[in-house]
């Protein structure tokens, strides 16, 4: 899964190939492993927390659907922006500091999301929340492999630990949606009133999730500094990574221009950014007009969330399935294109109606997004994982988020402008199915690197991580 706001992104940072050796010290494999799900889980609560009211929160601001769209293009542009700066930055001042930094950043966000009605303030927290998710960018991943590493070498297992760092994101995600979603609904029964009034305003019951949102970064950030010692690790300059931005993204359209399989994966993230941003932007609203009120939409929104991320994890879950019953991965993506584009679609065609038969379809189309989503992405991933070289699986994986980010932002600002109705979601679906055409066709074979020139790649990503070590 990945998004905007509620969807983890790949780890460019974990891919990193430089494992400390072991030593048999520090932490355990299976307590690092129960730390790093802890990390996973707290991360990403306060975010699920923030999904079902944030949309709506911003229009009982005053914020109309245009203006709404520019906060999410500032979060994605912002975070596009940093992440190239921000991928190695845990390699010089260290995984648990970035952490930390990028709890702190949340916690500000939610406080003015909260607090602040004024439109600058808002654009701010998103910036803010920007510059956190692309700090949150592997650290956490890379802090699990480094420690089990150390703890017990390079050939120990690590799959159970990654697999349940995944569940124990949608899962935050999922419980998130339904507290963040609930909370105000309840509210509303009861103090709701009294809470406004006796703020000024200044809270009301749709804030509350971001204000508690807020509380979690503050466990988050205590948590990281207690719990996540760090093993001894390669260092790197901060000369160095910045350095190193421009030759990183050179480097990333180069590996795109070489390469049409690679190309066919960031077209597929891109389309992915275009279907999120447009079930991200206009389902909330949908579902406010539909059950009459903020809150209880809100409460219909969140339960339509955590059936988005249950039906992301199933879609995981079946991608193998899938590469095996289509006999390549190629075709699984094509085929998890597919299900998304018609997904949106039933959405699209259903907009304006409100009928049982219309509000079927539009909630299966919904479930169909995400599904189709959970297929594709990890066949794409395996697919760009087989092609590409540790040397330069981190800028690829980094210019892969890249995609998706931009994307994102301005399919939200298009989404945004454009008149309400079927049409943006329709133009969704044609850039989603667009981008699933493209894997009709079977990928050439990789060109083989020149003699030597793994050598050369492995050295130009010390280089670009200013490595004092090799």
């Amino acid at each position: 899964m990945s998004g905007r706001t509620g969807t983890p992104e790949p780890a460019a940072d974990a891919a990193i190939p430089h494992p400390p050796a072991p030593t048999g010290r520090g932490l355990d494999p299976l307590t690092a492993r129960r730390r790093f799900v802890a990390v996973s889980f707290l991360f990403w609560l306060p975010i699920g927390m923030s999904i079902a009211t944030g949309v709506l929160l911003f229009t009982d601001r005053g914020m109309g659907l245009a203006a709404i769209a520019g906060f999410f293009a500032v979060h994605s542009l912002t975070a596009a922006a940093m992440e190239l700066p921000t991928g190695g930055l845990s390699d010089v001042i260290g995984r648990r500091t970035v952490l930390a930094a990028a709890g702190l950043l949340n916690c500000t966000a939610f406080t003015l999301f909260g607090l602040a009605g004024a439109a600058w303030a808002i654009a701010l927290g998103m910036a803010l929340m920007g510059c956190a998710r692309a700090l949150s960018s592997g650290p956490a991943e890379a802090w699990y492999v480094d420690t089990v590493h150390a703890h017990a070498g390079p050939d120990a297992d690590l799959r159970t630990g990654l697999a349940r760092g995944s569940a124990a994101m949608s899962a935050a995600l999922a419980l998130g949606t339904l507290l963040g979603g609930g909370l105000p609904w309840l509210l509303g029964l009861g103090v709701g009133e009294w809470l406004t009034d006796a703020t000024g305003g200044l809270v009301i019951p749709l804030s509350v999730p971001a204000l508690l949102g807020a509380l979690v970064e503050v466990v988050f950030v205590l948590y990281v500094l207690s719990a996540l010692p760090e093993p001894p690790r390669p260092r790197a300059t901060l000369r160095g990574v910045v350095g190193g931005v421009p030759a990183a993204i050179a480097a990333g359209l180069r590996l795109g221009a070489r390469d049409g399989l690679i190309r066919r994966v960031l077209l597929t993230a891109s389309a992915a950014g275009a279907a999120l941003a447009a079930v991200e932007l206009l389902t909330p609203g949908r579902a406010a007009a539909l059950m009459g009120t903020a809150e209880s939409g809100a409460v219909l929104f969140a339960g339509l969330a955590c059936a988005g991320f249950l039906c992301s994890a199933l879609g995981s879950q079946l991608a193998p399935s899938a590469a095996r019953l289509t006999r390549s991965s190629e075709r699984a993506v094509l085929a998890g294109g597919g299900v998304v584009a018609l997904g949106l679609t039933l959405l699209g065609i259903t907009t304006g109606s409100t009928t049982p038969l219309a509000t079927t379809a539009a909630v299966t189309g919904y479930g169909l997004v995400y599904l189709g989503l959970g297929i594709a992405s990890p066949n794409a991933n395996d697919l760009l994982h087989r092609r590409v070289d540790a040397s330069g699986r981190a800028t690829a994986l980094s210019i892969q988020s890249l995609a998706l980010q931009l994307v994102a932002a301005g399919a939200g600002l298009a989404a945004g402008t454009l008149p309400p109705g079927p049409l943006p979601w329709l133009l969704a679906a044609a850039v989603v199915l667009a981008g699933a055409l493209c894997w009709l066709r079977r990928a050439a074979p990789a060109k083989p690197y020149p003699k030597g020139a793994a050598d050369l790649a492995q050295a130009s990503v010390d280089a670009r991580f200013g490595r004092t070590d090799v």
